[in-house]
């Protein structure tokens, strides 16, 4: 069984007590994929100058985050580790010639623990995280990925987690209602890496910076970009591209979700 590697839009670490569509496609996607072996989430919410992957026995819920409701802190997310998976990553990462390493404590941020808690609550699938390198860009993440793109073939869900989109000074500044719509500069820049993505233009993605309506605008910084790269590439050369779901957050955050199917897979998931 080959999964499909996804790109996931985690949004606010309010997403799983809030009343957003997002929620709830993320609760009926877990219950609608086979069940993977182990879970491996690309995050956006570890920045570290070279790959860095977690192996611990246990996973600590990390609270990224201040100032929201008690309810939230509450939450934990006590998924298992998987040490032996953590160590085959990062050999084959080496071999890729990346300079990777093993961390032995660190838990799940909010980048992984949000949406699995709303895919998998009952946190019985062995997880893992995979760190990102912000200043290396793009084409570094799209090897990245390709380097762990055998994992699929062996039952594991990789996941890049971040954000669609991500203007947080915007949100700061208009304090939009959670489902209000999004503002027309987010829709086209969304509009034009959905096109993008599903024609195969991988070039053009490459250098959305660059060629993508407001796309500084939509990321001022790249770190919630990043991990759709990591998953495309976790789908080898080839792959096909699907949307799974689009909606918005707050006016400005996308929280789009796409799947990646290996060129050769005909599993019918996702």
């Amino acid at each position: 069984m080959t999964l499909p590697s996804l790109f996931v839009s985690h949004g606010s670490p309010m997403l799983p007590l809030t009343d957003a569509p997002a929620r709830q496609f993320l609760i009926d996607l877990g219950r609608s994929l086979p069940r993977p072996k182990a879970i491996l989430v690309i995050s956006a919410h570890w920045e570290t100058a070279e790959p860095e992957v977690n192996a611990v026995a246990v996973n600590d819920t990390i609270y990224d985050f201040y100032g929201f409701p008690r309810a939230l802190y509450e939450l934990r997310y006590p998924a298992p580790g998987a040490p032996e998976l953590a160590q085959d990553i990062a050999a084959r990462l080496k071999s890729a010639g990346f300079a990777a390493s093993i961390d032995r404590s660190r838990g799940l941020d909010h980048g992984a623990w949000v949406p699995l808690l709303l895919m998998y609550p009952e946190a019985d699938i062995p997880v893992l995280q995979l760190s990102i390198q912000t200043e290396r860009g793009p084409q570094h993440h799209l090897a990245l990925g390709r380097a762990l793109a055998p994992l699929s073939e062996q039952g594991v869900l990789i996941i890049g987690s971040g954000s669609f989109t991500h203007n947080l000074a915007e949100f700061r500044i208009r304090r939009p209602e959670l489902n209000a719509p999004a503002l027309p500069w987010v829709d086209a820049f969304a509009d034009w890496v959905h096109e993008a993505a599903i024609a195969g233009r991988i070039a053009d993605l490459l250098d959305y910076r660059q060629l993508a309506p407001y796309a500084r605008n939509n990321h001022p910084t790249e770190e919630h970009f990043l991990p759709l790269f990591a998953a495309l590439g976790a789908a080898g050369e080839g792959a096909r591209v699907k949307r799974l779901h689009n909606s918005a957050n707050y006016g400005v955050l996308r929280m789009d979700v796409y799947a990646f199917h290996a060129a050769n897979e005909t599993a019918a998931v996702a």
